[in-house]
């Protein structure tokens, strides 16, 4: 939803929106014939492998890639492994893709169940990819000691409404979740961030409740540290160095599911996106490809229609109808070819747009021209890179349609990158 100005020379802002009736369940995807699980770890040392091409695995069974390694994924269904393979993710992020073949007949395996207690240790163990990928690693950094877990009861993009319906249709869920939490890290400052319009019905959760705006981009984590918690984030630095951490409303929900049923949960709600631009909440098991939701909802992809994971503005095109559901898949986005906003290389007109809207108050104008360049290094020190929050505001009311949100994530993964070579070399 746009709320445009009337007497005045601001932008127009956005706003979020919102679940009308979390009675009505999303729409259940039936089990996937084969299903892609992506393991956080580069596929290179072959002869490590602790999995192998024709093993049966279990619904709920764990999967160490490497004998050596504590990168694993949780099987979402039972059958073969068909494939390991290589993937290159987002600016060259490496992954392994294992492809199970699911088989009709479905067994769990009982090692969660029988093995574990709530623990961080245990957390760490099984959870960390279960849908809305809790930050377990975070509570455990004793470089960063938390004293605060932020739950987050909206999402991050507009259109979507993934954690929005988790905490009104799963609020039980969401309570038992908090207090696992609380059991295992010893935190007891917990809060969940809602939009002002759904404060109600979450006093028994065991958390603090604040109520933002339901304009964008309240619900993100550095605006709820500045407007909710009253301690901004200096300039490079994150939530969890200032002590915060930041979970989504699903993956506190998710973390209490499986302690409570003592079986891991493996199916994901994912806002759907149609190219009318009308939202379906469906669930899909983790690794389904993305054709058997749009088959199971009647979207037709044509030849150079986009899809995007993630919103209309921080997504990311992917090329490919097979690409599989995620544990942090919270919307998926189809555009008509017809509606896809192309990119431009026209040059910045010096509008002030995106001035205008920044929620950091940067000089947008300014720092795209250095990061257009290559000059990222100066877009820190002189125009502020380091203070965006990546909220793609600028993107989209740039009148030149220059890929500004695009250009700021490639130079901080650019800084990021020299800042660990440099670190390797010291």
């Amino acid at each position: 939803m746009i709320k445009k100005p009337f007497f005045c020379l601001s932008s127009p802002s956005f706003a979020y929106e919102l679940v009308n009736d979390a009675s009505v369940p999303p729409r259940t995807i039936n089990a996937p014939q084969n299903v892609t699980l992506f393991v956080k770890s580069a596929y290179t040392q072959k002869d490590a492998l602790a999995l192998c091409i024709g093993q049966c695995v279990k619904t709920g069974q764990k999967l160490t890639l490497f004998n050596n390694s504590d990168a694993y994924v949780i099987s979402s269904v039972t059958g073969e492994i068909a494939s390991i393979e290589p993937y290159s993710g987002n600016f060259g992020q490496a992954y392994t893709a294992i492809t199970i073949k699911t088989e009709a007949v479905e067994e769990h395996d009982d090692a969660f169940a029988t093995s574990t207690q709530p623990t961080l240790e245990s957390a760490q163990a099984y959870l960390a990819d279960i849908p809305g990928c809790p930050p377990l690693a975070s509570l455990a950094d004793p470089e960063r000691p938390i004293h605060t877990i932020a739950i987050l009861g909206g999402d991050n993009d507009l259109l979507v409404t993934t954690n929005q319906y988790a905490i009104m249709a799963d609020t039980d869920a969401v309570a038992a979740g908090i207090q696992f939490l609380k059991e295992m890290t010893g935190i007891d400052n917990i809060i969940i961030v809602v939009p002002r319009e759904l404060v109600q019905g979450f006093g028994h959760t065991g958390a603090e409740l604040a109520a933002v705006d339901t304009v964008y981009p309240s619900l993100n984590p550095k605006m709820v540290m500045k407007n909710v918690l009253d301690s901004e984030v200096p300039a490079g630095q994150t939530c969890e160095d200032a002590g915060v951490c930041f979970f989504s409303a699903e993956a506190v929900a998710s973390i209490g599911k499986a302690f409570k049923d003592s079986r891991i949960p493996l199916t994901k709600t994912i806002t759907l996106i149609t190219k009318d631009e009308k939202t379906i909440l469906v669930k899909a098991r983790i690794g389904a490809p993305f054709s058997d939701i749009f088959k199971a909802c009647e979207i037709e992809i044509n030849a150079n229609d986009r899809m995007i994971v993630g919103g209309p503005l921080t997504g990311t095109a992917v090329y490919s109808e097979n690409h599989p559901v995620r544990a942090d898949t919270d919307a998926i986005m189809v555009q008509d070819k017809a509606d896809v906003s192309l990119a431009s290389d026209y040059p910045c007109i010096n509008c002030g747009e995106c001035v205008r809207i920044c929620p950091a108050q940067i000089q947008v104008h300014m720092l795209v021209r250095l990061l257009e360049n290559g000059m990222y290094q100066e877009a820190v020190e002189e125009y502020d890179l380091n203070s965006c929050i990546n909220c793609g505001l600028c993107s989209l009311v740039c009148a030149s349609k220059i890929p500004i949100f695009q250009y700021i994530r490639l130079g901080q993964y650019e800084l990021a990158e020299l800042e660990m070579m440099e670190a390797d070399n010291d």
